[in-house]
């Protein structure tokens, strides 16, 4: 059984058809939110038509509640498919992490930034 699958309701700030919205645990900056299917799915590859077409209103959502407590900058989204892409829990969930000016020296190259050597070009 996956770990997400055992949140307790609590730590829930949103509900959607297909998705529920908590606040990570571990985040990287303060709001930062997960986005995870109600059913266990490995990642983005196995999400349905259905759930695909609700998750960009789930990603607004997430911005929605996170601007409701926070004034962030900016905002990296993402996901890890696969082991070799980072992924360490296998249930999909998507990051909306926000971004605030000042949080790192150089923000350029955004996400390129998993392969450090890669970030700056």
């Amino acid at each position: 059984m996956s770990l997400f699958l055992t949140i307790p309701e609590e730590r829930i700030i949103h509900r959607g058809n297909h998705f529920f919205l908590i606040r990570d645990i571990y985040p990287v900056s303060p709001g930062h939110t997960l986005i995870i299917t109600n059913e266990l799915k490995k990642d983005y590859f196995e999400l349905s038509k259905e759930e695909l077409a609700e998750l960009p209103l789930m990603i607004q959502k997430a911005k929605e509640l996170v601007e409701a407590e926070f004034q962030p900058n900016g905002y990296n989204i993402g996901m890890n498919c696969g082991e070799t892409a980072g992924q360490t829990v296998f249930h999909f969930h998507c990051h909306v992490i926000p971004r605030y000016k000042g949080d790192m020296d150089d923000p350029r190259g955004g996400v390129r930034g998993v392969i450090p050597r890669k970030q700056k070009y």
